[in-house]
């Protein structure tokens, strides 16, 4: 089918809650994706932050073909080998003693808030309910993970929106220290917004949000969906402050491309989880976990975490000399590869140019450009992007 017509149908047939370019992207290999006409763009969104290891990896593609083989589904009401070695390892490699598998980050906080709810009321503190969040936050789409997210745009239409979620701007330990009560059974946060522009916390703030959370007695739960799995040149952004949570959320990355979230807890909060108390049928199933095991020894053996606090930094300095050069480059901001630029404009112009010039960027926020490739990106590719801009700017 050649392009018009595929877009034709698909504006028949499919949901149109995503405004998508005229392009059908047909192939992808490594940081760069391919479109019917043949035309190829290097990606800088990757899925959002989602396909680290870029597209059509062959030792994930062998794991998932090789687990396909032999067993695609049977739910979680049986053992499965490839479910438990990825549980074992994130174990391994985490603060956490407990994983919930399911499809997806909402997915993921939903069971989050669920666990932090049933956890108190399981203490007999069944006044203790309410979540802290912050503002301009983005947790999810489900009714609970809309409710708990810091924008009002994602809220809307949807009213009346679960009740029990505080907000408190992001950053601001004192605005947190004045809301955070004994009704409060967690606080919510991602160590660094991405949706909401790529907004980095001060070095000592999350350190005290685990001191007012101890204080008060409530769970942390860090939302690690968009910056877990290496994105900011660590394993876990938590790993940068020295901080552990209660409770974290992933998914994006984990599965390079496949739909897998998973909830991360330490035991004496995961135990509030009994049997029957929380469910999915089809979280954790053998070829996706298989396929993320991979992913994950991909990314220790390779050392792709180190590649990407190689090029986070190089990329930060190159987009640093673009605001340099362009008074209209308000701010450059991130870490790792998870990187904004805060532009005085309207940012969809310029993704719309970059696209015609072969490269693949998103805007959030009306006005910062987000950049998320793939964590094996080089400076090769960088580089061609940053004269891009410059040119465009």
């Amino acid at each position: 089918m050649k392009k018009k017509s595929i877009i034709e149908k698909a504006e028949k047939v499919i949901a149109a809650t995503y405004k998508r370019p005229p392009m059908v992207i047909k192939k992808g290999k490594g940081c760069v994706v391919w479109d019917t006409e043949g035309k190829s763009y290097v990606d800088f969104v990757a899925g959002v932050a989602v396909c680290s290891l870029g597209h059509a990896h062959p030792g994930v593609v062998k794991a998932l073909c090789g687990q396909a083989k032999l067993l695609f589904h049977v739910s979680n009401l049986y053992y499965t080998i490839p479910q438990v070695e990825l549980a074992s390892w994130l174990v391994e490699n985490s603060f956490a003693d407990r994983v919930f598998f399911c499809n997806s980050g909402a997915e993921a906080n939903e069971a989050a808030i669920k666990l932090a709810r049933k956890y108190f009321n399981g203490n007999g503190e069944k006044g203790r309910y309410r979540i802290i969040s912050m503002e301009r936050s983005f947790h999810g789409r489900t009714m609970a993970t809309l409710s708990a997210t810091g924008q009002d745009k994602i809220k809307k239409g949807y009213d009346p929106v679960l009740e029990g979620f505080d907000f408190v701007p992001f950053n601001d330990a004192k605005a947190l220290a004045g809301k955070i009560s004994s009704s409060t059974c967690a606080v919510i946060i991602e160590p660094v917004q991405g949706e909401g522009g790529v907004r980095c916390p001060d070095p000592d703030y999350l350190k005290k949000v685990r001191k007012l959370c101890d204080k008060a007695g409530a769970l942390l739960i860090f939302d690690e969906i968009q910056t877990g799995i290496g994105r900011t040149g660590k394993l876990f952004a938590y790993q940068h402050s020295g901080v552990e949570p209660d409770i974290m959320t992933l998914a994006k990355a984990l599965g390079n491309g496949l739909p897998i979230g998973a909830m991360l807890a330490k035991e004496h909060v995961a135990s509030a989880f009994g049997h029957g108390s929380h469910a999915t049928t089809f979280g954790g199933t053998p070829v996706i976990t298989a396929a993320a095991l991979e992913v994950l020894k991909i990314i220790a053996e390779e050392k792709i975490v180190d590649n990407c606090s190689r090029m986070g930094a190089y990329f930060m300095k190159k987009l640093l000399w673009l605001k340099s050069r362009h008074s209209s480059v308000r701010e450059v901001r991130g870490i790792g590869l998870l990187i904004g630029m805060e532009l005085d404009v309207e940012g969809e112009p310029l993704v719309n140019k970059c696209r015609e010039r072969g490269f693949l960027v998103n805007c959030i926020q009306g006005n910062t450009l987000r950049f998320v490739p793939p964590l094996i990106i080089g400076r090769k590719e960088i580089d061609a992007l940053v004269n891009c801009l410059d040119e465009i700017l």
